[in-house]
């Protein structure tokens, strides 16, 4: 076992983030309090194929695995202008349909995805349902060789800026009567959707919406794969997605660790810099050591997941979204106290990290259920939920 990353990824990392360096985080925050959206750099991205290289290389994309995007992932975060929407259409809609679409399917979405002029949200949280995945009422039914589907979702990032959501429902078993999962491709521009915004405290140019499905008539390929094995599907799609959250955690703890670091060298209130007293030092020390171990971890889940092994892949992602969760709230805590008040002061670009680095410890899956999940499948105790 190797801890050391590859030449191609070591340059991947690098030179993603020259292209971070290049917008820096004052032009995140900027975009996010104008109401406005990081387009440019998502585009520029794109075009770098920067945001398509988990896509295979016969659909232009890089050929390579989520290991990959989540060190982009990664390196954008550190530099400040993490993308959260990379977390969910190349890695959870991209690696779905790559892995379970039709070759018509992966023919119209993937080169789209391999070059970010695709954006695909997903929709999985319900009003009524949260992390139960059992209770989503959002249903679909057959119409002559079509779907029509209908339902609530909420708490859906990027849905203004993408041309599709990729949509969890549920459809009748034809033998049992019972409601199963199934994923269905649905256009924002179709009759019968519609999303609002919903107000958010979180300095974020990534926005989060509220979904009303009523009887939304669809295609019949747009299901995604079989209706049948949308279960197995749906979670070929969530390890991607704890992978690439503990990679955005784990990118904007860097990002704070290094602003706190600059200003403790050079910060002098009496003899020496206030880097050199104990108290500012050791939460310093301490974040950087719990955001490598997260690292490590998340680094260990994406080699698993890459490696064809998704129940190991599945434990390994979760212990590393709950790691880097944690690490990054405190890396951005400890940030912000070194900086004492101008922690709190627009110019230093901290302040807007507190929500957003709390919200890690909430989404795309609690630290709750994380450790419902390591004390049931990990530890062998009895499911208590």
């Amino acid at each position: 076992m190797s801890f050391t990353e590859s030449e191609e990824r070591q340059a991947l990392r690098a030179a993603v983030g020259e292209l971070g360096r290049k917008y820096g985080h004052d032009y995140l925050v900027k975009q996010a309090r104008s109401g406005g959206h990081t387009t440019e750099l998502w585009n520029e991205a794109g075009k770098l194929g920067y945001l398509g290289v988990n896509v295979p290389e016969e659909f232009g994309g890089g050929g390579g695995g989520i290991g990959d995007l989540a060190a982009v992932c990664e390196e954008l975060g550190a530099t400040g202008t993490g993308l959260l929407q990379m977390v969910v259409s190349p890695a959870i809609c991209a690696t779905i349909i790559a892995r379970f679409g039709t070759d018509e399917q992966k023919q119209r979405y993937l080169p789209g995805f391999a070059d970010g002029s695709l954006r695909m949200a997903f929709a999985i949280t319900e009003p009524d349902a949260g992390s139960n995945a059992h209770k989503l009422t959002t249903t679909a039914r057959r119409d002559g060789d079509g779907w029509i589907l209908s339902g609530r979702k909420v708490f859906i990032s990027c849905v203004d800026e993408s041309q599709s959501v990729l949509v969890v429902g549920r459809t009748e078993d034809a033998k049992t009567g019972k409601l199963k999962p199934a994923l269905f491709v649905v256009p924002t521009d179709a009759a019968g959707f519609e999303f609002t915004k919903i107000p958010m405290d979180i300095v974020s140019p990534d926005y989060q919406f509220s979904l009303f499905l009523d009887d939304v008539r669809l295609p019949g390929d747009a299901l995604i794969g079989s209706e049948d094995a949308a279960l197995m599907q749906l979670f070929a799609g969530l390890n991607p997605e704890r992978i690439m959250a503990s990679a955005f955690a784990v990118g904007m703890g860097r990002f704070a660790l290094e602003k706190a670091v600059e200003y403790a060298k050079t910060r002098t209130v009496w003899k020496e810099p206030i880097g050199a007293h104990q108290a500012v030092a050791h939460p310093l020390a301490q974040a950087k050591i719990e955001l490598e171990l997260a690292k490590l971890m998340m680094q260990k889940a994406a080699a698993l997941y890459d490696g064809g092994d998704d129940m190991a892949a599945g434990e390994a992602a979760n212990m590393a979204k709950y790691a880097a969760g944690e690490a990054v709230i405190k890396a951005v805590d400890a940030a912000v106290q070194t900086h004492g008040g101008n922690g709190l002061a627009s110019e230093y670009g901290l302040g807007a990290l507190i929500g957003a680095s709390r919200l890690t410890r909430i989404a795309p899956v609690s630290r709750e259920m994380i450790l419902n999940f390591v004390a049931q499948f990990s530890l062998g105790l009895p499911k208590s939920y």
